[in-house]
């Protein structure tokens, strides 16, 4: 019994695990702000997959070696932040989402990234996809 009593308390809440979340988000932004490539690759589960183009990217390499050209220059080409996170019950996965902006500070899309728990306070992302902002199309204003 008391062993079960320390294993529940030891246990981050549902709040400090979103929060875990949405901080490790926000590192890897980071790293694009940064132009540390490195460092976002160090974010990468190696089964990562990345929904980038026609073809998924599958695999920690595969996602670094398309994402390189994103961090070459002086200037980021984008950035993003989250907006929303959930973390199933479990603990273990985790959602994040919000927009992306390019370098004036329009939005230009959305992400959507499913995180996963590999260690005590270390989450790894495992699937990313990126979305273009819905069309307003033949709205009148």
């Amino acid at each position: 019994m008391l062993m079960l009593a320390m294993a529940s308390a030891a246990r981050p809440s549902p709040d400090e695990l979103k929060k875990q979340v949405a901080d490790t988000e926000r590192a890897f932004a980071a790293t694009m702000k940064a132009r540390d490539h490195a460092a976002f690759t160090s974010f990468l589960a190696d089964e990562a997959i990345f929904f980038s183009g026609p073809t998924p990217l599958r695999g920690r390499e595969a996602v670094a070696n398309a994402w390189r050209k994103y961090y070459d220059g002086e200037r980021a080409p984008f950035s993003w932040e989250p907006e929303q996170v959930e973390v199933v019950d479990s603990g273990t996965l985790a959602y994040s989402g919000g927009p992306v902006y390019d370098p004036s500070g329009k939005v230009v899309g959305r992400y959507n990234s499913i995180w996963r728990l590999e260690a005590p306070g270390r989450w790894k992302i495992v699937f990313d996809r990126g979305e273009a902002p819905p069309c307003n199309c033949g709205k009148k204003e």
